[in-house]
């Protein structure tokens, strides 16, 4: 199964809600459950993902599941 293939069926995006930026966070494609394939992210963004997972609560709220293509 190609990269692109996989991708595609990420339907929902995890998303980490600035909060002291309105409008500003960081989503990551992932599963209904909200499961992200770290493998399938870019070095960059397999960084900004752990970096938002460990700054919940601090610079970032709590992670929501969404449908993708709402932003």
């Amino acid at each position: 199964m190609d990269h692109n293939t996989t991708t595609n069926r990420a339907t929902h995006e995890l998303r980490f809600q600035s909060l002291f930026h309105e409008g500003r966070a960081l989503a990551f494609p992932c599963d209904a459950d909200g499961g992200v394939d770290t493998a399938l992210l870019s070095a960059r963004a397999r960084d900004n993902y752990h970096r938002a997972q460990q700054a919940v609560g601090r610079d970032f709220a709590v992670p929501a599941v969404e449908p993708r293509g709402l932003h």
